[in-house]
């Protein structure tokens, strides 16, 4: 099982790309995934979303091929968002606008916010809300919100959660799997959510 770990901050050395480490040493320990990979947006420049994107543009050749393609070897994800303003960072937002139910539908996703102060809840609403009608990512029940994320270490109250809801997506990744080779999953007449 291959995983994919998707940082959401645009910022070198953030709290987000902390966490994205302690999230792959963890799933390294337990073995958990055969793979582990990270899409970080500290280091992976990709452009705003525009509706050249469905069409066979040069600009976005390269975005298609070496970021949004790579997606559909995963098998789970863990989305990690920095909560700027209340809110999910919109380099996420603008991630989910390239991904299609190819890439991510019918996988697990565990989602984490990251918060320096005692938020970080809006960007899991937000993420739960609006980012999975197309794509049909499947955010497993649980999620992490890691809180007075500069201070963060095993003693913080994230920990424990962040290691169960690990587990649970390894086990969530296992059996959705069977689903994607069901041959009942049908995006050609049903592309949308709706």
């Amino acid at each position: 099982m291959k995983l994919k770990i998707v940082t959401g901050s645009n910022r070198q050395n953030s709290n987000s790309s902390k966490i994205a480490n302690i999230i792959k040493e963890r799933c390294l320990a337990k073995a958990s995934f055969s793979e582990i990979n990270e899409l970080n947006f500290a280091e992976t420049d990709i452009p705003h979303w525009n509706e050249d994107y469905w069409t066979s543009s040069e600009e976005w050749a390269p975005i298609k091929r070496d970021v949004i393609a790579p997606l559909r070897d995963d098998d789970a994800f863990v989305i990690i968002t920095p909560e700027y303003s209340g809110m999910a960072t919109g380099l996420i937002k603008n991630f989910f606008l390239m991904c299609s139910a190819r890439e991510l539908g019918h996988k697990p996703a565990l989602i984490v916010s990251v918060s320096s102060g005692i938020g970080g809840s809006y960007p899991v609403a937000e993420l739960r809300m609006s980012s999975y009608k197309n794509t049909r990512i499947c955010y497993i029940p649980d999620h992490v919100i890691v809180r007075n994320a500069d201070d963060f270490s095993d003693e913080n109250p994230a920990s424990e959660r962040l290691t169960y809801g690990l587990d649970i997506l390894a086990e969530y990744s296992k059996a959705l799997k069977g689903v994607r080779e069901s041959g009942v999953v049908n995006h050609k007449d049903f592309p949308y959510g709706l």
